[in-house]
């Protein structure tokens, strides 16, 4: 059996956050043993979804495990891709297909936030974070944000963390926002992104309008290193079977 590893990156019509998954994917490759590896995009960007599987059985795979680098998982990682991967199926019915989970709530990305919270300003007790999410109509989303604000309140001092969301969620950025609007005490936001682009712009429009200086932007999530150490146990479950079957992701 010849096993390939298909990376499904979300698309931007943002060159520079296209460049980022790909020198992301790049490095995780490294690090994992697969005869074939591919990377594709949902959207916005090419190879697509089919064109990498097409590059996967072309060289050889008869075991394609698609891995989608998403942080949460909301309709992405459980219709559109799906989608993408049953006309793949449709087209080359005797590839055996697993289906890896998006990151989701992992021990190294709320390191990686603790780490932005960090970077951005000294914390105490009275410190409040909060990770600011894409946001969904999936109740998934939330659940795992929040989730993953636990984790950083138990590893931390913090006062506490919160989550809020730039669409289809509650409690909404801009509303969490003018909560804090007047705050005396230290209240820090981390976009929970992986990549640049409009939405980090908004962001920071939007805190600076606040013209306080106890309201504090960190850095979004990024690829660093420790997002790619939970990225690679996903891959690696994937590879080990551990991922869902394609079907069971489907049906």
């Amino acid at each position: 059996m010849t096993r390939a590893i298909l990376y499904v990156c979300h698309g931007s019509r943002i060159a520079k956050a296209r460049e980022e998954a790909i020198d992301f994917i790049k490095r995780c490759q490294n690090q994992v043993e697969a005869e074939i590896q591919e990377i594709s995009f949902l959207e916005l960007a090419s190879p697509s979804i089919e064109e990498g599987f097409k590059a996967c059985v072309e060289k050889g795979a008869s075991h394609v495990s698609v891995v989608p680098l998403l942080l949460l998982t909301a309709v992405h990682a459980k219709k559109d891709i799906p989608d993408e991967i049953q006309n793949c199926q449709q087209t080359y019915p005797w590839i055996t297909v697993t289906y890896g989970k998006p990151i989701g709530v992992h021990d190294k990305m709320a390191e990686s936030v603790i780490k932005k919270i960090h970077d951005a300003a000294p914390i105490d007790s009275s410190t409040v974070a909060v990770l600011i999410g894409r946001g969904s109509s999936d109740p998934d989303v939330t659940k795992d944000l929040g989730a993953l604000a636990e984790l950083v309140h138990r590893k931390t001092k913090l006062a506490d963390v919160r989550t809020c969301y730039l669409t289809a969620a509650s409690p909404s950025f801009s509303e969490t926002l003018e909560s804090v609007r007047n705050t005396e005490r230290n209240v820090i936001f981390i976009p929970y992104l992986l990549f640049t682009g409009l939405l980090m712009k908004g962001i920071e429009r939007e805190i600076n309008k606040t013209d306080n200086e106890h309201i504090i932007l960190g850095d979004y999530l990024g690829y660093d290193p420790l997002v790619e150490e939970a990225f690679l146990d996903r891959v690696n479950e994937s590879l080990c079977d551990r991922g869902e079957s394609y079907a069971a992701c489907h049906d």
